[in-house]
């Protein structure tokens, strides 16, 4: 079905066909039966069906017809918004309405200043759209429209009590018209829309698979310390105009995209704390064919939309199956033809079996031959994130990691009432110490010899000793000779002369 047959506003159709489009894809087609009518509709889409200008065409519409006014999309992430809002402004290049999206990773300033002049259509993240709403700049029950796309994907971040409480700030489910975009309808996503749309009709396109049919896939087993030469092999064998790379974590995609610039491939990443001007800077060479590889997280894996992608490798296997499916979406969009290529490693290959039951079918693996791994010329090498943050200019100082400082506490850090309490504590252990010191010499002086006894003569110290112990001590003669020698010291005469008079001596 074409767009013509729908009757829509002559300078929407221009905007449509200067977009290039003419012909109704599955999901338009089966949406603007609904959303044309102002009724609810809860749409299952794999990604790149078009879902996007299904919502963007009804929304303009029902403007045109004076049934509604005002739009919010709410989406996951920042790159999904600016696409929908460039989607936005093709599709009603003809049509005078005002478009904007707002994320956070920028200023408020421009963002509050747009909301101020008037907005039609509000594109944003749900960090923002509240920090706007709490500072009164965007009211939520003003809105008519509301599309809440990627639903899953806000799940699966987060954001359900953020959807729940924005949801709570606006017009009854029966006062407003509501559509709700989803790669796959799970318990939640319908929870939600019993809970807040008003009797939704469901749209389901192609149940049967969630992978677009077009796209070549291809798995390769590989060991982890060879990764990056296969990877090198195959760019240079496949010889891709276009190439989407994604691994698992922020340092593994700093890191690829360095080795891949070592090896002669102009190359540069993006993750989620990267500086939101440069990531939208790299999006954009990308797209206009600037930079051919692109290294990513899964915070690219939706809303990145890049025309005519011919390639998307899996670096690492996604631990998420859901997120195969969104990984390779990236190409073969709008009915194109593309390619997918694997790698398992011993480190993720145990998400494979996962991957393969979520999309009901088995990879055809390919073996790689010795040829196709290439030498590596970053081999050796060693590239960390955290210092790659700290020596590019382009990362602000918000974004680079905070430095731990122990600082030595001084007397007068302390408060003046903590420094009094910790003064009366201190004094009362040295007067403990102190009291126990004493005591401990007392009882030590008690059983030790009287002063008088002890610079007495021989004589009265053994007879003090005979009374004490009750035994008989007497000297040896050999002592006593010594001592009235004068050679033998009172130490000497106490350890050492002193013996008991049974022993025999």
């Amino acid at each position: 079905m074409e767009f013509r047959e729908w009757n829509l506003h002559e300078n929407l159709l221009r905007g449509i066909e200067d977009a290039g489009y003419s012909q109704c894809m599955p999901v338009q087609e089966m949406t603007l039966s609904k959303t044309l009518q102002d009724m609810d509709v809860l749409v299952q889409s794999q990604t790149g069906s078009g879902k996007t200008a299904a919502f963007i065409v009804s929304v303009f519409q029902l403007f045109l017809e004076g049934k509604r006014r005002r739009t919010l999309a709410i989406v996951p992430t920042r790159e999904l918004a600016v696409q929908i809002e460039k989607e936005a402004l093709l599709l009603g290049k003809y049509l005078d309405f005002k478009i904007a999206s707002f994320y956070g990773g920028v200023g408020y300033s421009q963002q509050e200043k747009d909301l101020e002049e008037g907005v039609d259509i509000i594109v944003g993240t749900p960090g923002r759209l509240i920090d706007l709403s709490q500072s009164k700049k965007l009211d939520f029950h003003e809105i008519d429209i509301l599309v809440i796309d990627e639903a899953d994907r806000l799940f699966d971040m987060g954001f359900l009590p953020d959807l729940r409480r924005m949801l709570k700030k606006m017009k009854q489910k029966d006062e407003r018209h509501t559509m709700l975009f989803s790669a796959t309808l799970n318990d939640r996503v319908r929870h939600l829309a019993l809970e807040y749309m008003n009797d939704p009709t469901d749209i389901t396109i192609n149940p049967e698979t969630l992978t677009v049919d077009n796209i070549t896939q291809e798995l390769y087993h590989v060991g982890r310390s060879e990764k990056i030469n296969l990877l090198v092999g195959l760019l240079r064998r496949v010889n891709p105009n276009s190439v989407l790379i994604f691994t698992n974590t922020k340092q593994a995609a700093f890191e690829i995209s360095h080795r891949l610039e070592l090896n002669g491939f102009k190359s540069k990443y993006i993750i989620g704390d990267l500086p939101q001007s440069k990531r939208l800077k790299i999006i954009d060479d990308m797209k206009s064919g600037k930079i051919p590889f692109l290294v990513a997280t899964d915070v690219a894996a939706r809303g990145l939309h890049i025309d005519d992608l011919e390639l998307v490798i899996n670096y690492d296997l996604p631990e998420d199956c859901e997120n195969y499916v969104h990984r390779i979406g990236r190409t073969a969009r709008a009915g194109k033809s593309g390619k997918a290529i694997s790698l398992a490693c011993e480190r993720y290959v145990y998400g494979l079996e996962a991957i393969e039951s979520f999309i009901d079918m088995k990879i055809p693996v390919v073996w790689a031959d010795d040829n196709l791994f290439a030498d590596d010329a970053s081999k050796g090498k060693y590239f960390s994130l955290e210092k790659g943050k700290q020596k590019d200019p382009e990362w602000s100082e918000d974004d680079r990691p905070a430095k731990r400082i122990r600082e030595k506490k001084t007397k007068k850090d302390v408060p003046a009432g903590h420094r009094e309490k910790r003064q009366r504590t201190e004094k009362q252990t040295a007067d403990t110490k102190r009291d126990n010191k004493g005591y401990k010499d007392k009882e030590v002086k008690k059983a030790a010899m009287p002063k008088s006894i002890r610079k007495s003569s021989l004589k009265k110290r053994l007879e003090y000793y005979n009374e004490k112990y009750g035994e008989n001590f007497s000297v040896p003669a050999k002592a006593a000779e010594a001592q009235s020698a004068g050679r033998v010291s009172l130490l000497g005469r106490i350890k050492g002369f002193f013996k008991r008079k049974d022993d025999g001596d």
